[in-house]
């Protein structure tokens, strides 16, 4: 049963046409789910969470959680290494949750009635990109980002006129606080309140003589913003892009290559300039978890959104280029993403 076990989470690290792996993929997860009926309950457990969430795939500190509860359950388990995980956890979660409460309340709530109180969502979202405590610092920086990623997202989205969004989005191209004087008075707290975002940052990375990284911090934001300007556009107009129109402006409006050029920012580990410059050359692996992230969300969400107005997802989009329906649209982006994700094996 391990040795079958183990065999299924390694064929999650297969490539485009391995097929020796792709048919043990098959072969074990068909035979865990027969056998899981007849397992005793630890192993039961271990084969239940594995079905779900593989460990190729899952959140780290997560699949650590739900692997200590397993393991206290293995009669072979060794009760120090037992002890130490549960304390190791407990310390991190306990920093966690320090480092959350002093993160400072940017009141969006209140300054943009149509935004969403997502500061602990946020802060979720990036304890998937680092989790060590040591890192608190950067975790904040990465929030305080995607705070305002989020309501200027909502703000494109469905809450500005495309009238307003012209000189929004020229302002933030030109990202100079006398812009603002351009703005419709609507418009003016959401711009000041990203320049400060960043700003604060910058005065950070002086100090530590980063000041360089913002450039590409800044770069990535602008970038986009230029695609939630052009789905603003296509919904002014009503028009349904073709998929292949669709998806080159979607792996980016997603915000994943923003959120991932952005995560390191505020690391204290040196990162050179030729990172940088490769990470916003959208390389080959940010492509595709930009894909899986695209597709992932537009399958999740599109029945809601299209009950308000909002620019047609990649399923409608699918549905309507080839003439599919919603079921073989389905099919059709599960196996993207599993594509996906063997591009970033490769």
């Amino acid at each position: 049963m391990h040795g079958l076990l183990s065999l299924y989470e390694a064929s999650h690290l297969r490539v485009r046409k391995e097929e020796i792996l792709e048919e043990a993929l098959t072969f074990t997860a068909n035979h865990l789910e027969f056998m899981l009926p007849s397992l005793t309950n630890s192993l039961k457990v271990q084969v239940t969470e594995a079905l779900r969430y593989p460990i190729h795939k899952a959140t780290p500190r997560v699949g650590s959680r739900n692997y200590i509860s397993i393991y206290k359950g293995i009669d072979a388990h060794n009760d120090l290494l037992f002890r130490f995980a549960k304390l190791n956890f407990n310390y991190c979660r306990s920093c966690t949750r320090e480092s959350l409460a002093s993160l400072p309340d940017l009141d969006f709530v209140n300054k943009y009635p149509y935004a969403r109180d997502r500061l602990v969502e946020c802060y979720f979202w990036i304890l998937g990109v680092y989790f060590e405590p040591q890192k608190s610092h950067a975790r904040k920086m990465l929030t305080k980002v995607i705070q305002i990623d989020s309501v200027i997202d909502d703000t494109y989205d469905a809450y500005a006129t495309l009238d307003e969004l012209m000189p929004f989005t020229d302002a933030i191209l030109r990202w100079d606080i006398t812009a603002i004087d351009s703005l419709p008075p609507s418009m003016r707290p959401v711009y000041q309140a990203l320049l400060d975002v960043y700003s604060e940052m910058e005065e950070i990375l002086a100090k530590q003589c980063k000041s360089d990284r913002i450039y590409y911090a800044k770069y990535e934001m602008k970038k986009l913003v230029r695609t939630f300007m052009r789905e603003a556009q296509w919904l002014d107009a009503g028009y349904t892009p073709n998929c292949e129109e669709y998806m080159k402006n979607a792996v980016v409006s997603c915000g994943y290559m923003m959120t991932a050029t952005t995560s390191l920012v505020g690391i204290d580990e040196f990162i050179s300039r030729e990172t940088f410059e490769w990470m916003i050359n959208e390389p080959f692996i940010v492509q595709a978890i930009s894909v899986i992230n695209r597709i992932a969300c537009d399958m999740t969400g599109h029945e809601v959104e299209q009950k308000r107005a909002h620019i047609p997802s990649i399923i409608e989009c699918y549905m309507k280029e080839y003439g599919a329906s919603k079921e073989e649209t389905y099919i059709e982006f599960q196996k993207e993403i599993t594509n996906a994700w063997k591009d970033i094996n490769k």
